[in-house]
């Protein structure tokens, strides 16, 4: 009796395993690997977690040109190995199973020149394999800085935006990130940034890290329809408006009306673009430019304007053909002398050859005054047409110096460090003992 009870128990130890496998099917491997409430990393000997980003998938949102941010939105998708999260045929003979995604241990990615990171993973649950690796995925919304584009030369810009998405690394431990060679890009043109392309590059100083380097440029319409060509026209315009004569108003109130305007676009131009910073904007230069050429234009007009009424307004004038009126003489006293020629009688030769000088006096000071007006207006108009000259030979010495200095590279801004030195310790893992690189040669720790 009691050797059929232990023959008993043996046939039901070792038909356990058999019941466990029949019994157990993905659902109860999941409740049995949550169970084990694996939320730390993965950690081997040396202290290093090794993830494989197996894809990218990147997409630029939106460019803040007024602030040179750009927003972004990439999903990675990784993999790695847990040994604490694989089973055999013993337990179950499922090959995955699904995991809740906060049940377990994912890696948290580091960007060093993120202004804002919003991380989201893209499904619920991870994928875990028999083996112990677990397929994982996250979409990263990221908003990063890219002073580093030159905008001197704007709309004709093309330049690099740098996304540093690397793992962490600590004093001995770390976070390897294995990054793919190619990304792909979705999304090509937002508003006038475009994409070009999006690659992985190694920085120069610190080979340990590694960042998305998002290639922009940007598309020259908008900025030469709404900017560009309305300047240059109303440069031209005020070009124009020499050929009206400057007796009147009519030119002053076109100059007025062109200056404020200008100041429209320039309003517009601030509120869209950046001016900070070394290499500003050429274009600011020129709006600056062409706002000062349209004020002293239209000062010269108001000038000029001024000087065919008033002669007082021109000390350098000399005429040698022109005798000057007598100071004395006024209109109230060539009135009086028109009146009193008036009522002369005929009869009175003395008062008659008076009233004869009067009226040859009073007809003299009439045609220099003519005579006067007339110079006024001939050395206004040399004036004028020596200003325009002027003006013109501006514009164009201004056209040639913006194409030279367009043609060649005057500013170049400096790349900026972005990374985070005070976590890279430049401790490695060497033949299994832990070495510390001090810049030049390894020590021993």
């Amino acid at each position: 009796m009691v050797l059929q009870h232990r023959i008993s128990l043996l046939f039901l130890i070792f038909s356990c395993p058999i019941v466990l496998t029949d019994s157990c099917n993905s659902r109860c491997l999941a409740n049995i690997l949550i169970a084990k409430k694996m939320k730390s990393a993965p950690q081997a000997n040396n202290c290093t977690v090794n993830v494989t980003i197996t894809s990218m998938q990147y997409e630029t949102l939106s460019f803040d040109t007024k602030n040179m941010q750009m927003s972004s939105r990439v999903k990675v998708n990784m993999m790695w190995t847990d040994q604490e999260l694989e089973w055999n045929d013993t337990i179950s003979n499922a090959k995955a199973v699904m995991l809740p995604v906060d049940k377990i241990w994912t890696p948290e990615l580091v960007l060093d020149n993120a202004i804002d990171v919003t991380v989201k993973p893209y499904t619920n649950d991870v994928q875990v394999t028999r083996n112990g690796t677990v397929d994982y995925a996250v979409i990263l919304f990221i908003a990063v800085s890219c002073n580093d584009i030159n905008l001197f030369s704007y709309p004709f810009v093309k330049g690099k935006c740098s996304v540093a998405i690397n793992g962490w690394n600590q004093s001995f431990c770390e976070l390897n990130l294995t990054q793919p060679t190619n990304i792909s890009n979705v999304g090509g043109i937002q508003g006038e940034w475009e994409t070009v392309s999006v690659t992985v590059e190694q920085d120069e100083t610190f080979q340990n890290r590694r960042y998305l380097s998002v290639s922009l440029s940007i598309s020259p319409f908008s900025a030469v329809v709404t900017l560009i060509l309305p300047s240059i026209l109303i440069m031209l315009a005020d070009l124009v408006t020499f050929a009206l004569p400057v007796q009147g108003g009519e030119r002053n109130n076109l100059k007025v009306t062109l200056v404020l305007s200008f100041t429209m676009f320039l309003l517009i131009l601030n509120d869209h673009l950046s001016s900070g910073g070394r290499c500003s904007p050429i274009l600011h230069y020129h709006f600056c430019f062409c706002l000062v050429n349209l004020v002293l234009s239209m000062v010269m007009s108001i000038v000029l304007t001024h000087l065919t009424l008033d002669e007082r307004f021109l000390p350098c004038k000399c005429s040698k053909n022109l005798k000057p009126p007598p100071k004395t003489a006024s209109l109230g006293q060539d009135e009086a002398d028109a009146g009193v020629i008036a009522i002369t009688r005929s009869s009175d030769l003395p008062s008659e050859v008076a009233s004869l000088q009067k009226i040859v006096n009073f007809l003299e000071n009439i045609d220099q005054k003519e005579q006067v007006a007339n110079s006024n207006v001939a050395f206004v108009d040399r004036l004028d047409k020596i200003c325009f000259c002027f003006f013109l030979f501006i514009d164009i010495i201004y056209i040639i110096i913006v194409v030279v200095v367009t043609r060649t590279d005057l500013c170049k801004e400096k790349k900026k460090v972005f990374w985070d030195t005070e976590d890279d310790n430049n401790y490695y893992y060497i033949g299994g003992a832990l070495y510390f690189f001090n810049g030049t040669e390894y020590e021993n720790y």
